[in-house]
């Protein structure tokens, strides 16, 4: 054992671990049967979580050198919670980085080397007594997760070193315990030569953010178990193989057993002699498989016993029999091919950043299952094991992606130039890449969820990362290994048994997919989810019945990494990059998710749940058509209940069971009710649970499928015959009046200045038409903003440059032509037409041109008061939706409030919209409001609380003003969100509004 801590191993990558004990299964073990089921009170582990003493250093030079003596008083060092990280706790600064070192622009330095002067140390101290389950036996310390690199002392005496943040660190500390207090003492560095190979996408942190525990072994102990689960040519039978690494202080017997999931006994394997190595092997007919849709898990039991057949050691370790190969280059699970439908999840809560609870872990997971996602990427480094059980228990597909980036090292600002890419093919960064490969495998070898190791991200190619694929290749045979930087050099293609890219636009995937490819296709990420974003999902998911070796891909990403925080007023907000004076910083870069930094939906969600549905429902007027393209799985654990609606009031209900075998479809003939009276309908089938499961509760909608139809057409509205209505012709004004309502016109500001119904007035200024919308993450990131500046203020500015007033004998009509300040001469004419009955045409017609750019959308806005906050529409909801975003959304009735509808992306933008909207009512707490209804074509609409040009304005939510009115948009089109990145990716082509195209709608103003 090395004892002689030294700083220069903080700059050198060929040292990253002293004294550290090498990697080893993540298994469970006990010294008897009764503690089995109480996983995290295992006897044998004893937690040093917890308060620590802590003193913080900016750099090495400042730090209390003999902190860890044992004779030094730590009476004034602070204390600190263990696990979680040093920044969010007072200390430090906190930075989010995404491609840059975050040292960039602030000292030049090239790998492996780290500042002197800025290099953050953490002094950690924490006493304790051995409990009494762990005396007398060989004794370890685990550090399940240090940022970045550590050395630590028990009771003065130097015991390691050790990097790589996010794998377990193992120490032997048997002969350095004393009876009574003993003294651990841990200093943290926040930068060593590893941080030039963890340059990921997230907050810079630093700490001990993960569980710290001593552990036991007995007398004879399972140190290693690699548990093979796997399934013969014929996909029935289930093949074992057991390999064991025993570490044994005398004679013992090994023996084991399997029980399924009732505890009944499958199997057992013959004892064998203890030895450094055991092995078993047993073929298990008719096993129950396991794959995401039935994750069927068995229990293998291993014995260890003494010469007189005493239980030494139990080990309990859930095992799933699945195969996962390549078969005609497709993936297959079990013998079929398998589609992955995922998102990549950084570990992240926006209270406790990467150091996140068993709660939240449990909520991500049936979040997961409730909204079909198979599948996780864990970028970019291994997660907690007892995520992986979960994974296991509920039915998670998983690549297991070691801790490696080093994104600035051979990308900058976009471009490829890997000049000093570490690692490369540099001999001196060869055994610490291979060890995080190792390192990963190890641990999570025996977790059925894992059906692909990955080497990494984002760390261009070299001789090292192919060292790392051919470790994980000659030490498992069941798994594949992905590894995406293959696409930067070709020379390193065998890095990869996978193709995979980031961000290729369906077009490209395509093209890939006709080319006669050796490999299949995945896209490890893909629709980045940032802000107002996965518009054009459905182009993706459309690949997968087109061609075999499409198979999916990881959404980017899952969850918001927003920091929990108190703005001056001391309330709670979340902050961004650059918020906390961090620079240099990719700002809202770390906002991407599908879900909110606090674990709040999305509306983003509403569409990746559909198009990550199996089952997929298609309804006509003559029966349902269901095709389940499970692998695995029928469909007879669920309820389609069909139900037919006219503007969201129910009129037939029926539930019936339909036992869809998987990968197969049924039409099912079904006799609905005949409808006479003329109106819209739906038809919709919704497939909901039966039962209660782990992960969701009865009554769970998991697919949903509508049809819509028409019974005659709709009749024009029948009015009981009235005065005729009053013009009053005045020099700056008309008037129109009729029975309960009086509306005035402005000659001047051009268009309805009071909009009066039984003496309330409904409006504060004229309405007018838009093509602006406050600009998404995507819009910025494609330019869109600079391409339609001038969009932006062509309403703003538009110029009234003609009037005319015509009058019939029913109705009058005032028409306003606008003149647009863009760059080419164009008009747009509003026309208002006031029936006898108090009714208001409003008909916009926008004179296309050529030689515009996209035009954002064309809306009417009307700045309501803002007690006229409710609004319940007839389009297409829950969520909010758009013209690329729309498969997951359904049309009835729905109801919202402009607050609510405010969607909270972490940058304000556009958001709230709804399409297909028949009609709208917008009401103030009694009921009082306008109604606003199609004509001919349905509209799109929003309804918040800030015009498009307020929010356009706010960098955070908070900034946002004191709510002054409400604001209704009745849209005839706007563009698409996009998604397929967001620092270039345009709305494809179908999702634009061209400039040169003529546009037309009409809406009808009345009262409630």
């Amino acid at each position: 054992m090395s004892n002689s801590p030294n700083l220069d191993w903080l700059e050198n990558p060929e040292i990253f671990r002293v004294n550290r004990i090498d990697a080893h299964s993540d298994h469970l073990y006990y010294e008897d049967k009764e503690h089995i089921k109480l996983k995290d009170n295992m006897p044998l582990r004893q937690y040093l979580n917890g308060k620590w003493k802590f003193s913080y250093a900016e750099n090495p030079d400042k730090r209390i050198k003999d902190f860890y003596r044992e004779d030094f008083n730590c009476g004034n060092f602070d204390e600190i919670n263990v696990p979680g990280h040093i920044q969010l706790q007072g200390y430090d600064n906190l930075q989010y980085i995404n491609t840059l070192y975050p040292w960039d622009g602030q000292e030049e330095l090239r790998p492996p080397y780290v500042s002197k002067e800025y290099n953050p140390v953490g002094s950690y101290i924490k006493y304790f007594e051995l409990k009494d389950e762990l005396k007398n036996k060989k004794i370890f310390i685990s550090f399940q997760g240090v940022e970045t690199a550590f050395y630590f002392w028990l009771n003065g005496k130097f015991i390691g070193y050790s990097e790589d943040s996010f794998t377990p660190s193992e120490f032997e500390l048997t002969e350095y315990l004393k009876d009574g207090e003993n003294k651990l003492a841990v200093e943290v560095y926040k930068r060593s030569s590893a941080s030039w190979i963890e340059d990921q996408d997230f907050w810079r942190f630093s700490g001990i953010f993960r569980d710290v525990y001593l552990y036991a072994t007995p007398k004879c102990h399972v140190q290693d178990l690699f548990v093979k689960q796997n399934l013969d040519d014929t996909y029935k039978n289930g093949q074992l193989n057991v390999n064991i690494k025993l570490d044994s202080l005398e004679k013992c017997t090994i023996k084991g057993y399997l029980k399924d999931k009732d505890e009944k006994l499958i199997c057992e394997f013959k004892e064998v002699q203890g030895k450094e190595n055991v092995e078993f092997s047993k073929t298990i007919e008719n096993v129950n498989s396991w794959s995401a849709e039935n994750p069927y898990l068995y229990t293998l039991y291993i014995e260890v016993l003494d010469e007189e057949n005493n239980l030494i050691e139990i080990i309990p370790q859930k095992i799933g029999f699945r195969r996962f190969e390549l078969i005609d280059n497709i993936m297959h699970l079990n013998g079929k091919r398998i589609v992955f439908k995922g998102v990549n999840r950084h570990e992240f809560s926006c209270k406790t950043g990467r150091a996140i609870s068993k709660e939240d872990m449990i909520w991500d997971i049936k979040f997961l299952k409730q909204n079909n996602i198979n599948a996780v990427r864990t970028s970019h480094y291994p997660n907690q094991s007892y995520f992986y059980d979960l994974c296991d228990e509920y039915g998670i597909y998983l690549i297991d992606e070691a801790n490696l980036e080093s994104h600035g090292s051979w990308q900058k600002l976009g471009k490829c130039e890997p000049s000093w890419n570490v690692p490369g093919s540099l001999k001196e960064w060869k055994n610490v890449v291979v060890d995080r490969a190792e390192s990963m495998l190890q641990r999570d070898k025996n977790h059925p969820s894992i059906l692909i190791w990955s080497c990494g991200n984002e760390s261009y190619a070299g001789e090292n990362i192919l060292e790392m694929t051919k470790y994980f290749h000659e030490n498992d045979n069941t798994r594949l290994v992905h590894y995406e930087g293959v696409f930067w050099n070709r020379e390193f293609n065998d890095i990869s048994d996978i193709e995979s890219r980031m961000y290729a636009k369906p077009n490209e995937i395509e093209d890939y997919l006709k080319s006669n490819p050796k490999k299949p296709y995945i896209s490890c990420e893909y629709m980045h989810a940032m802000g107002n974003s996965c518009g054009g999902m459905n182009l993706y998911s459309e690949l997968e019945d087109k061609y075999q070796m499409y198979q999916g891909g990881f959404i980017w990403d899952y969850i918001d990494q927003a920091i929990e925080t108190t703005d001056e007023n001391g309330n709670k907000i979340l902050a961004y990059g650059g918020d906390f004076n961090d620079r240099s910083t990719d700002y809202c870069f770390c906002t991407d998710g599908i879900i909110y930094a606090d674990r709040t939906v999305s509306p983003k969600v509403q569409e990746v749940k559909y198009l990550y549905s199996n089952v997929k429902i298609v309804p006509d007027t003559e029966g349902i058509l269901i095709k389940n393209n499970n692998l695995f799985v029928g469909t007879e654990e669920y309820d389609f209940i069909v139900y037919i609606e006219k503007e969201g009031k129910k009129i037939f209900q029926y539930t019936m069971d339909v036992d869809v075998k998987p990968q197969s479809q049924e039409y099912v003939k079904f006799d609905y009710p005949k409808i006479k009276e003329n109106g819209e309908y739906t038809i919709n089938v919704s497939m909901k649970s039966k039962n209660d499961t782990s992960w969701v509760n009865k009554g769970h909608e998991v697919a949903f499928g509508q049809h819509v139809f028409n019974v005659s057409n709709f009749k024009e509205d029948i009015y009981e015959e009235k005065d005729r209505f009053k013009v009053i012709r005045g020099d700056g004004n008309i008037g129109v009046k009729g029975e309960n309502f009086y509306f005035m016109f402005s000659l001047s500001e051009g268009g309805i200045i009071s909009l009066c119904y039984d003496g309330k007035e409904y409006i504060t200024r004229a309405p007018k038409t838009s093509y602006f919308r406050a600009t998404t993450d995507n819009d910025k990131g494609n330019a869109h903003n600079f391409r339609c500046a001038q969009w932006q203020i062509a309403g703003a500015n538009q110029k009234l440059i003609d009037f005319n007033l015509e009058e019939r004998e029913d109705e009058v009509s005032l028409t306003y032509t606008f003149a647009l300040p863009t760059a080419i001469a164009t008009n747009n004419i509003v026309k208002y037409t006031v029936k006898k009955h108090g009714d208001i045409d409003v008909n916009i017609k926008y004179k296309g041109v050529e030689g515009l750019s996209e035009i954002p959308l064309i809306s009417m806005d009307f700045k309501l008061k803002k007690e006229f906050e409710n609004f319940k529409y007839y389009g297409y909801g829950p969520e909010e939706n758009y013209i690329d975003r729309k498969e997951g959304a359904r049309l009835n009735v729905f109801e919202s409030t402009a607050r609510e509808n405010m969607s909270r992306y972490l940058i304000p933008q556009e958001c709230g919209n709804r399409t297909n909207v028949r009609w709208v009512k917008v009401t103030n707490k009694d009921g009082e409001g306008l109604t606003f209804k199609y004509k001919d074509t349905p509209f799109e609409l929003s309804v918040l609380p800030y015009s498009a040009y307020e929010i356009e304005n706010a960098m955070h939510i908070y900034e946002l003003p004191y709510v002054n009115y409400t604001w209704v948009r009745i849209i005839g089109k706007q563009m698409g969100v996009g998604g397929d990145d967001s620092w270039g990716a345009p709305v494809h082509n179908e999702y634009l509004i061209p400039s040169n195209e003529d546009i037309e709608y009409t809406f009808t103003i009345s009262k409630i």
